[in-house]
């Protein structure tokens, strides 16, 4: 199998290669992946037989680093302080030991607030009643005292933030404030009109998780259709509200694109977000042993950082990853914005394709310099 759109700029021919021969190794492999540096497309490459240049599909948690770009959005334009609690701008969320919680704490998976008895309901993730479910839930553990991935409740937290502060859905927002005005193809909330475009998340069936426990991380509930969190991006209702936990879908280039509009700009054009916002959000938070995975894990304000088990960039650099192995991340020490995602779900939890090319466009990105 040959790449079949694209290209790669001078000095990234590597990234084209290295793309090149894992399609020929394994003949069931399609992807995207695109780089910017310094706001400038340097790679855009599609390959394999079930994706092109035009198609989006699903992207998972790679969604939570979308939804935080307007998070930082209200951070830089003084509506949310990262350093007052969750309970000054929600009052309803300070229930059970949570009044004290900082919001810095709440995003970047200290409040213990994992999922609600009985899960969310599949309609149900955007709504203000889902928060409102989870503003009265008693934590696992005592807010801010540790750390455990929020999979699916960290989106509902961000959502009702942006509620109550800036009167707007976090959909709104970022379809006003990043995706228009910056060209991004990648939605929060993907419109009717470009379902066409969409093409389904593949995955291997996993037998050690035959039922999906609307109790567990992933919390949900009363939807035949969905017996594994896999399955959340192909159903048609959760592309439509576009739950910035996991709902997100677009193409590798649009990830790419967002990482880079908002750290240099794209085009000669102004970045989204000042060097001080960056700063703020980039900055790790938490880092050790999460109590959700059981594995090691760093974070920093709801973005991924990079550690040793899941080396993507510098020290500087901030993303997300999805649970298809899809990952976008901008890395301010190369001036990058990458982005890649692919069509049939990969292991995400060893350093795989997405970490083999990103290191790939550093390099490259490294000599350039």
């Amino acid at each position: 199998m040959q790449i079949s759109h694209g290209f790669a700029a001078p000095g990234f021919e590597g990234v084209f290669d290295l793309f090149e021969s894992l399609l020929a190794q394994d003949e069931r492999y399609s992807a995207q992946l695109a780089a910017y540096q310094h706001g400038t497309k340097v790679v855009d490459l599609s390959g394999g037989p079930l994706i092109s240049s035009d198609s989006i599909t699903g992207a998972y948690s790679c969604s939570k680093g979308v939804a935080a770009m307007v998070i930082a959005l209200l951070v830089q334009d003084g509506l949310l302080d990262l350093d007052r609690t969750m309970a000054h701008y929600w009052p309803e969320f300070g229930q059970h030991g949570k009044d004290r919680l900082l919001v810095r704490q709440a995003l970047s998976h200290q409040a213990g607030v994992l999922g609600v008895e009985g899960g969310f309901a599949l309609g149900e993730f955007t709504t203000p009643e889902a928060a409102a479910r989870l503003a009265a839930t008693v934590p696992a553990w005592r807010p801010g005292s540790c750390f455990g991935y929020h999979a699916i409740t960290i989106g509902i937290m961000m959502e009702e933030l942006c509620r109550r502060v800036a009167g707007s859905t976090l959909q709104s927002l970022y379809n006003s404030r990043i995706r228009e005005p910056f060209g991004v193809d990648f939605f929060l909330g993907l419109p009717v009109e470009l379902d066409s475009r969409y093409r389904d998340v593949l995955y291997d069936a996993d037998p050690q998780q035959p039922w999906l426990d609307p109790l567990s991380l992933e919390g949900i509930n009363g939807n035949a259709a969905v017996s594994t969190i896999m399955e959340l991006p192909n159903q048609r209702t959760v592309r439509e509200a576009g739950m910035s936990a996991a709902g997100g879908v677009g193409s590798a280039e649009g990830l790419a694109r967002l990482y880079a509009a908002a750290t240099t700009g794209v085009e000669s054009g102004p970045p989204l977000l000042s060097p001080g916002t960056v700063a703020a959000m980039s900055q790790e938070q938490a880092w050790g042993l999460d109590r959700s995975s059981g594995l090691d894990n760093a974070f920093a304000v709801v973005f991924m950082k990079p550690h040793p088990s899941r080396n993507f960039g510098s020290h500087r650099a901030f993303g997300h990853e999805g649970a298809n192995a899809a990952l976008g991340f901008a890395d301010p020490s190369y001036g990058l914005g990458f982005g890649y995602i692919p069509q049939r779900a990969e292991d995400g939890r060893t350093p795989g394709k997405a970490h083999r090319l990103a290191a790939e466009v550093r390099r490259a990105a490294a000599a350039l310099s």
